[in-house]
């Protein structure tokens, strides 16, 4: 499905994905929150929109996922108010899918305003707002730059034609280690599983990326017709590690400041963090796609329901689709890119950034990834439940 994407940066201070929100009993009713589609049983109607005399704009994020300069500003945001007048409020609001989807779901539901006019969410997320409703059609009329969309991601099957989505940036789930604690590096994510690492290993909370690796370890095509029992083997293998002590914790952002304090050697990671952490803290840590593969996914722009300020996002969003605007992005980003022209653009920044093959992944880097299938509602519900369980024990 995404062979031909292009992009993605070198250059990030802080890390694209944050710490899993709340804890023991807090956690398990978010969990359960999130599996559930809201109380109201049509769809909620979209909000007048107000662009026209209103010229602001609330986007909702993960952490570090843009450029940023030293004194904390966001240079392509300051470009584009001074071009359009649009003020934005850049809002590190989301730290996890299901988190952020448990804070706001209800007022979806009644189609309230969230205070977000766009958000991005990955590819599962994006699907789930769309069956409930929860997101408003965009008008591409608006959005004339969306031709330099990748053609690969152009026709997905959570949301055919792009009505209501488009791609933010994408990126690769993979596996990390300590170059100066396992000088022999790692290959597998049965590597993680060995006797010297116990107590030493994390994992990512985001089910998809965890499940998908140990999934591809055990011979599965994650893209491909699986079921119950595949997904159970490994469940079993990540409750079996959790158990005996092996994973040490199950995490989002902050995983990398256990890889920072060593209390952590080794884990399942996203792509883009480890140059990050070893721009921050020595250049000590090593990113690999395992031998099974790793896992492809896309975070997505959409705008919720309750949003008056549609319009006003679709500029945003046909900026952001400029190739020089998303080089430039991607010269701090550690990610995918799904902008055509982005890496011609991003050369001319720097000609070796065209060279990192987890920045501008090659057709045969691409193909060493594979994308989670898409999850009925009935399974990601007892899927994200069993994993929530392992999280919480952990």
């Amino acid at each position: 499905m995404i062979r031909s994407l292009i992009a993605q940066a070198r250059r990030a201070q802080l890390n694209r994905r944050a710490l899993l929100a709340g804890a023991g009993a807090s956690a398990s009713a978010l969990a359960l929150a999130a599996c559930s589609p809201g109380g109201a049983k049509g769809k909620p109607t979209p909000a007048a929109d107000t662009s026209d005399s209103d010229k602001t704009l609330n986007w909702a994020n993960w952490a570090a996922y843009i450029d940023e300069d030293d004194n904390g500003d966001y240079p392509t945001l300051v470009q584009f108010t001074e071009e359009t007048g649009i003020k934005v409020n850049y809002d590190v609001a989301v730290d996890d899918n299901n988190t952020y989807y448990g804070k706001v779901k209800d007022q979806l539901a009644l189609g309230q305003d969230i205070g977000a006019d766009t958000v991005c969410l990955t590819d599962w997320m994006v699907g789930r707002w769309i069956r409930f409703g929860y997101t408003q059609a965009l008008d591409h009329a608006n959005i004339p730059n969306l031709a330099n969309l990748t053609p690969a991601l152009q026709d997905p099957d959570f949301d055919p034609g792009r009505k209501f989505s488009v791609p933010w940036q994408g990126g690769f789930a993979g596996i990390c280690w300590n170059t100066e604690a396992i000088p022999g590096g790692l290959a597998s994510v049965d590597d993680l599983w060995n006797s010297e690492l116990k107590g030493r290993v994390g994992v990512l909370s985001e089910m998809r990326d965890t499940m998908g690796l140990i999934m591809l370890q055990n011979g599965v095509d994650i893209a491909g017709d699986w079921g119950d029992d595949e997904y159970s083997a490994a469940i079993d293998i990540l409750r079996e590690q959790v158990e005996n002590g092996q994973v040490r914790n199950i995490k989002g952002n902050s995983y990398l400041e256990d890889l920072k304090s060593e209390d952590t050697l080794a884990a399942i990671c996203w792509s883009g963090d480890i140059t990050v952490i070893n721009a921050e803290a020595g250049d000590k840590w090593q990113f690999a796609i395992p031998t099974a593969g790793g896992t492809l996914w896309n975070d997505n722009f959409l705008v919720p329901v309750g949003s008056p300020r549609k319009t006003n996002a679709e500029t945003l969003i046909n900026y952001y689709y400029e190739p020089e605007v998303a080089a430039e992005v991607a010269a701090w980003v550690n990610y995918i890119t799904p902008v055509v022209g982005a890496k011609e653009a991003a050369a001319a920044i720097d000609p070796e950034l065209a060279e990192n093959q987890l920045i501008f992944p090659d057709e045969d880097t691409l193909s060493q990834a594979h994308i989670f299938r898409t999850l009925t509602g009935a399974e990601e519900q007892k899927y994200q439940a069993e994993f929530q369980s392992i999280l919480l024990g952990a």
